[in-house]
């Protein structure tokens, strides 16, 4: 029996929450949404698919659920140039969500923005067990990467780490071609824009987010330990602390089963520092 927990139900938490019943990841939900009428509107909506799956929607449930999906907030819009622009915007709704997470010992997923700094602020607040705290992004920025290169004729699999945001960092090094610095660069420059094509035409995404996140899910229910690319509170690992940072990670039932430390080449170093230092400074700012 696994039951998961989704803290806002809005656009990526009513995708996933939906997403998990119907491909019976979950046997249990627990939905949760700081707006009492869109909560009850979501959780009917489920329950006319017909799926017999029990839903609560008391938050005093979450800490007993083996899963809870972080995405409450507010998401990027067209005026929001950065997911960084929102930390301050979403801290209050991490901290209020924070009573629905003491004594929680599941793994939690964070997908609120910025996701790194807002994963690291619910694992120390809350005083989470770090390898059961995994931040939701890097899958979905190696998706994009992967679709980059499939386009200009470039192989190799897909591997983004870093911030999930304007400090994420391709790893070239790991393709079966080499590719130049400058061509680096260009491709960066239209992985940090991908999602604002998306929202500027349609308001947020959603497929994607959800496709990937479902798959996070599977890893933690399956026990896959599969390597999977995720935002992990470090402790040392790529010469990093107090902060949590996309890198590749063996992920299964109990979380971060094993923080990988890949080779990096000269750019990739330089691009993961200044992920780094920026990713500290948000991290520094939160108090915790």
């Amino acid at each position: 029996m696994t039951t998961l927990s989704v803290l806002g139900v809005g656009r990526i938490g009513g995708e996933i929450a939906y997403l998990s019943a119907i491909l019976g990841l979950a046997d249990e939900l627990v939905m949760y949404d700081a707006v009492p009428a869109f909560l009850h509107s979501q959780v009917l909506d489920l329950k006319h698919t017909g799926l017999e799956i029990p839903v609560s929607t008391d938050w005093k449930d979450v800490k007993q659920s083996d899963i809870c999906v972080f995405a409450a907030g507010l998401p990027r819009n067209p005026d929001v140039k950065t997911r960084a622009d929102l930390l301050q915007a979403n801290l209050p709704v991490a901290f209020e969500c924070s009573q629905a997470l003491r004594h929680f010992d599941g793994v939690l997923i964070t997908v609120t923005n910025p996701m790194d700094a807002n994963n690291y602020y619910l694992c120390r607040k809350n005083h989470l067990e770090p390898s059961r705290c995994i931040g939701f992004g890097g899958q979905l920025d190696s998706a994009r990467f992967g679709l980059e290169l499939k386009s200009r004729g470039i192989r190799g699999d897909p591997w983004v780490i870093g911030d999930h945001g304007e400090f994420q960092v391709p790893l070239f090094s790991h393709l079966k071609d080499q590719v130049r610095n400058p061509v680096r660069e260009e491709i960066l420059q239209k992985l940090r824009g991908a999602s604002m094509e998306i929202i500027k035409g349609k308001g947020g995404t959603v497929f994607g987010p959800a496709y990937h996140l479902a798959g996070l899910i599977q890893a933690v229910v399956e026990d896959r330990k599969a390597p999977i690319a995720c935002s992990c509170i470090v402790e040392g690992e790529y010469g990093l602390d107090h902060c949590s940072i996309g890198v590749p990670a063996i992920v299964g039932r109990e979380g971060i089963c094993e923080i990988l430390e890949w080779k990096m080449d000269a750019w990739e170093q330089s691009h993961f520092r200044s992920a780094g230092e920026f990713v500290t400074g948000l991290c520094r700012e939160l108090g915790v």
